[in-house]
């Protein structure tokens, strides 16, 4: 039960930690406007850590089903509407992280299952 809590907590400071230094080290503030090229910066850099935070995840739980990806799927969704409802300014970020980063970590424990053979996803 401790290894599956540490491996939702872990998929999703990998998922934050990730949102947090591209922000930092670009200059760009998540809740001002953003040129597209950053926002597909912003996706690209959000899919590809969604995708490792749900491979870590299941690496960390060492499950043979999804649920737990699921469970940092709405982790990650939760915390972005929390967010969305408090934060002024654009909510691009926010939007992003709901709609495409939180189920595409989904991805990232399907990949972990099929590539150790194990293939239950529900």
């Amino acid at each position: 039960m401790i290894r599956n809590i540490l491996s939702v907590i872990a998929g999703y400071l990998i998922f934050a930690i990730s949102s947090v230094c591209l922000f930092i080290f670009t200059g760009q503030k998540p809740h001002a406007e953003a040129p597209m090229a950053f926002k597909i910066i912003t996706i690209a850099n959000g899919i590809i850590f969604s995708v490792i935070a749900g491979f870590v995840l299941q690496l960390i739980a060492k499950q043979k089903r999804l649920t737990l990806n699921y469970i940092l799927t709405a982790v990650i969704f939760v915390f972005a509407a929390i967010s969305l409802v408090t934060a002024s300014g654009s909510h691009w970020t926010q939007l992003f992280a709901m709609f495409i980063f939180a189920p595409v970590s989904v991805l990232g424990g399907f990949l972990y299952l099929r590539v150790t053979g194990s293939t239950k996803t529900a």
